[in-house]
């Protein structure tokens, strides 16, 4: 069985669901080692009150090959993120991984300038897209610094040539920010991390059919097609295992370091390392946005899928 992460240790922060969720299970399936901390454990859930667990995430991971840790963590709290790169380091000595992929998507204010949205989810989100990804990195890099070879992922929404581009304006001024603070927080990191053969980029998966935007439309992943009916361009979007595996391709690529401080997507790693989405398909959604969505022209992915 191909797994040529057999060996190497991962932490994903922000696990629970989403591209996280995806992101663990493939580098599980990979071979790695996976740390899978969120707030949402089968004792409690977080403020996003659903029902997705970290434990559930770690039994993923560990049926797809590799050894899933759940470890419940408040990113917030530095205290209990020194905690977790303690009993990394006291397990295993080293981290080749590094995910950070907190955000906070239960606190969007849809479509509404600065002084309508809530002040306070706002600061919420711009703390947990901002704050909890140093805190985490801060207590986690020492580990990673070690070896030559491990890598840090920003996980943001859009490449840095659409976020330079375009306004977010449907997540608002909050959003947007910490959707770009992510870009310039992985350049910060690469430039520190090169002297010690470490690589840091930002990466962003496209439309995502996660477990909140499938509940969102009312489809599961078997009948997310209907969606389109509503929302036709809905017709680029992927699952949450893409980015995983363009993540789990980086992480395996031995000159990985060509890419440090780039902003990448799943799609566009998809061209470069050949893998594909569960249905056969290469998406690629940003392209996609730029060229047809937000051009104005009608749904139709050809050539973009």
């Amino acid at each position: 069985m191909n797994a040529p992460l057999r060996g190497k240790v991962a932490l994903v922060a922000g696990a629970t669901r989403g591209a996280g969720r995806g992101i663990a299970v493939e580098l599980g399936a990979a071979g790695a080692t996976v740390y899978c901390t969120g707030r949402s454990t089968r004792r409690a859930r977080s403020e996003y009150d659903r029902p997705e667990t970290i434990e559930e995430t770690a039994e993923l991971v560990s049926r797809a090959g590799g050894e899933g840790i759940a470890v419940r963590v408040d990113h917030l709290e530095p205290d209990q993120v020194r905690g977790l790169a303690e009993r990394v380091d006291a397990e295993h000595g080293r981290l080749d991984v590094l995910v950070n992929d907190i955000g906070g998507e239960h606190l969007m204010d849809w479509y509404k300038p600065i002084w309508e949205q809530s002040l306070d989810k706002g600061l919420r989100r711009l703390r947990l897209g901002i704050d909890a990804h140093m805190i985490t990195s801060h207590f986690a890099l020492p580990l990673m610094i070690r070896r030559r070879g491990g890598i840090v992922f920003e996980v943001t929404d859009g490449t840095a040539e659409v976020n330079e581009k375009y306004y977010r304006s449907g997540g608002g001024a909050f959003f947007d920010l910490a959707k770009v603070s992510a870009h310039r927080l992985a350049r910060a990191q690469a430039e520190e991390l090169a002297p010690h053969g470490c690589t840091a980029v930002s990466i962003s998966p496209g439309w995502l059919r996660s477990e909140m935007m499938l509940d969102a439309y009312g489809v599961t992943e078997e009948n997310w097609r209907d969606a389109t009916a509503r929302s036709p361009h809905f017709a680029i979007s992927e699952t949450p295992r893409y980015v995983g595996r363009a993540i789990a391709a980086m992480a395996a690529d031995p000159d990985v370091a060509r890419f440090n401080g780039q902003s990448v997507s799943s799609g566009g790693l998809a061209k470069v390392y050949g893998f594909t989405d569960l249905d056969g398909s290469r998406p690629d959604a940003w392209r996609y946005c730029l060229e047809v969505e937000w051009a104005g022209k009608p749904a139709d992915v050809t050539g973009y899928r």
